[in-house]
């Protein structure tokens, strides 16, 4: 018998810029993840009376930190933007001196937990619109972000009117209210028709011991005697 070899080549590995493509894109991801982000909150707009005073908020993060981040605050006039104050942060926890441009303007933020908030006074109907702020972290090979914030200026707040909100949840409490008194109820009332039956039962075995005693019925106490003695 004639045995046959099958010789089997092991996977020639694949090119070497097949590997380095794949790593490139595992550092690329990780590198998007740790990129800079400008954030104005979870509610990007206010509303705000003519002449009071408001904080247009903003925030930065980054997962590998800064290093002389730029930021900026600018505002969209009428689609020409112009900019409202600007400054360089060193590092974490270093407190820049911005510049401002625009009139009523201040820094608030103070670079304290990446806050570079600003504050505008006595605003007027001229102060409504976007306002954008802005950052590029030069550690992160100069990216960028943005985040845009609304102000809007009026005479007065609106008087938000709860008619409907307070019928529409009395009604429902109301009903939940009923609800629980009918069960309440239903439950008390079987309750009471258990106990009155239980009762009854009681009565009937009571009142059928008796006539039977009474009326000398075969198995009752009338009819027994005495057992006769032997002689």
């Amino acid at each position: 018998m004639e045995v046959q070899w099958v010789v089997v080549q092991p996977p020639r590995p694949g090119p070497p810029h097949a590997a380095m493509a794949l790593t490139l894109s595992i550092l690329m991801g990780v590198w998007c993840t740790q990129a800079l982000e400008m954030s104005v909150g979870k509610i990007p707009f206010l509303e705000a009376v003519n002449g009071s005073t408001v904080i247009l908020p903003c925030t930065y993060s980054s997962c590998i930190g800064i290093k002389n981040l730029y930021f900026n605050w600018q505002f969209n006039d009428n689609g020409t933007m112009q900019r409202v104050c600007e400054s360089v942060i060193a590092s974490e926890g270093v407190v820049p001196d911005v510049h401002i441009f625009r009139e009523r303007v201040e820094f608030v933020g103070k670079n304290r937990d990446n806050n570079i908030s600003i504050l505008l006074s006595n605003i007027t109907f001229e102060d409504g619109g976007q306002y954008t702020c802005f950052g590029r972290n030069p550690k992160e090979k100069d990216r960028n972000h943005s985040a845009v914030f609304n102000l809007i200026v009026v005479d007065e707040l609106r008087v938000v009117d709860n008619t409907l909100t307070i019928i529409i949840a009395s009604a429902v409490g109301g009903a939940i209210a009923f609800l629980m008194g009918f069960m309440l109820l239903k439950n008390l009332t079987l309750f009471v028709l258990a106990k009155m039956e239980e009762k009854n039962k009681e009565c009937l075995v009571t009142s059928s011991g008796i006539d039977n005693t009474e009326n000398g019925v075969p198995g009752s106490k009338a009819d027994s005697k005495p057992t006769p003695k032997k002689k």
